[in-house]
């Protein structure tokens, strides 16, 4: 084909669509954890201990040194103990509870329709002869 200032061209774009695949984190979902109080009874039985204070007249002992505490009025002060109960709550840890979460991978089939333009030359009978295509995807009227 020859070329001469007269010659005119004109271009036609194709385009065609790609499959493109991307993977992305979504959050399907979440576990969650609550607590709560459940409160039980407690019973136990604990021995105490009391004292008592008896009054005895005795002789005084070989080695009394004699010393006594004496109040202002006269009388003698006897401390007299006795257990008292503490009952003590306090929060103990027992356990932990651990939560763990892992991926899993698994291959799944993607289908779709990709459309693609597709150019197709008509030329009249009279100058198909004069008609040339080029590239891979080239039909004219012949081709089809």
């Amino acid at each position: 084909m020859s070329s001469t200032e007269d010659d005119e061209s004109v271009a036609v774009t194709r385009s065609e669509e790609e499959l493109h695949i991307d993977v992305r984190d979504t959050s399907p979902g979440t576990v969650g954890l609550r607590k709560r109080i459940e409160h039980e009874p407690a019973h136990e039985r604990v021995d105490v201990a009391e004292e008592h204070a008896e009054i005895e007249r005795l002789p005084p002992f070989p080695d009394d040194d004699g010393k006594v505490v004496t109040l202002d009025d006269g009388s003698i002060s006897v401390p007299v103990f006795e257990e008292q109960l503490v009952v003590e709550k306090r929060r103990v840890l027992k356990e932990r509870v651990v939560v763990r979460k892992s991926t899993t991978t698994a291959e799944r089939s993607v289908e779709a329709d990709l459309a693609r333009e597709v150019v197709e030359v008509d030329a009249d009978p009279e100058v198909a002869d004069r008609v040339h295509l080029e590239g891979p995807e080239a039909r004219g009227p012949e081709g089809r």
